[in-house]
């Protein structure tokens, strides 16, 4: 098995310098159109990063075991040298791009990566907000393993793609020079993911290229000032209700769905599907208690999509109970 670093564990120190940076940053030089930091918004951000290292120990069991089953079963090996990582890097990179954009644009995979995206804020420690429910990513790599890339080897380059992202969550640094900003993803272009208006939703899925975009037609430049967060928020620093909120709107759905059609599309439809001729007067009452808010992304080329009808904000008093390694965007 290739001896390769924990990426993760030996930038934690940097995370946390880099964080308090920022946030003493915006202490003394505050930006009044910018979303900045907000004390219990930080906490759950931290504490599902907390959370999600849990349990991402938990289903990298299970997870590990079928990657362990593809490897002995191909006859390829993709050795771990010099000039082989940096194409792992790459290939990882664009598996991650598909990962990303299916975890948009697919309801039940939304689910997971909606807790990404359920903060109204953008700085360093919304990169920490990341899934505990990671169970759906890991079938994007089987193809890298089926060609011989050993999955400790996989292991390393997704938890690179993870370190890359972690300083492209602020508003503290502009756009980069114009060769930078083509190839790879920066601030700029990330803020435009995170935003929650119009032509932004559903763009620029990148993790450390932003070439994939450009190359794939889910590209936009950031223009407007981005407004962050969900296109219903769900208004809540409850920790669990976080990581399951969407998961939860799914199952009321499905309980007020007329058809088994409808329940197909609930599911794997787009975050903001309806059935034909839907109205709002139509919902059985079943389904009268609001789900969760999410965003709602197109099911094929990304376009500015709408939130579900039925879609309504959920509030939570926060809680002080506490609350990676694919990145999350």
């Amino acid at each position: 098995m290739p001896n390769l670093p924990d990426v993760v564990l030996w930038s934690i120190p940097a995370f946390v310098l880099l964080t308090v940076v920022e946030m003493v940053s915006v202490r003394i030089h505050p930006d009044e159109d910018a979303a900045g930091y907000e004390t219990k918004d930080a906490a759950t951000s931290v504490g599902m990063g907390l959370g999600s290292m849990a349990f991402d120990f938990l289903w990298k069991i299970p997870i590990l075991a079928i990657y362990t089953a593809i490897y002995e079963l191909t006859p390829l090996r993709v050795p771990v040298l010099w000039w082989t990582v940096p194409l792992m890097l790459l290939a990882q990179d664009f598996f991650y791009y598909w990962s990303h954009r299916g975890h948009h644009v697919i309801r039940i995979l939304w689910a997971c990566h909606v807790v990404h995206h359920s903060s109204e804020k953008f700085n360093l420690t919304t990169a920490l907000r990341q899934p505990w429910t990671t169970w759906t990513v890991w079938p994007f790599y089987v193809p890298l393993i089926a060609l011989g890339v050993h999955p400790a080897a996989l292991a390393f380059c997704s938890s690179a793609n993870l370190v890359y992202q972690f300083w492209i969550h602020t508003e503290r640094i502009d756009k980069l020079p114009r060769a930078f900003e083509f190839v790879f993803n920066t601030p700029s272009h990330h803020r435009v993911h995170h935003a929650s208006q119009g032509g932004y939703l559903d763009r620029n899925f990148g993790g450390i290229l932003i070439v994939w975009d450009r190359l794939f037609g889910s590209f936009v430049p950031e223009t407007d000032r981005p407004v962050y967060g969900l296109t219903k928020n769900i208004h809540t620093y409850n920790p669990i209700r976080v990581a399951t909120h969407e998961y939860a709107a799914i199952a009321r759905d499905l309980r007020a769905a007329g058809s088994w059609r409808e329940r197909a599309g609930r599911v794997f439809g787009g975050p903001g599907w309806q059935p034909v001729n839907y109205t709002a007067d139509s919902v059985p009452p079943a389904a009268s208690v609001p789900p969760a808010a999410s965003t709602s992304p197109a099911a094929s080329a990304p376009t500015p999509a709408r939130a579900a009808p039925s879609e309504t904000a959920v509030t939570e008093p926060a809680v002080t109970e506490p609350a990676v390694t694919e990145p999350a965007a």
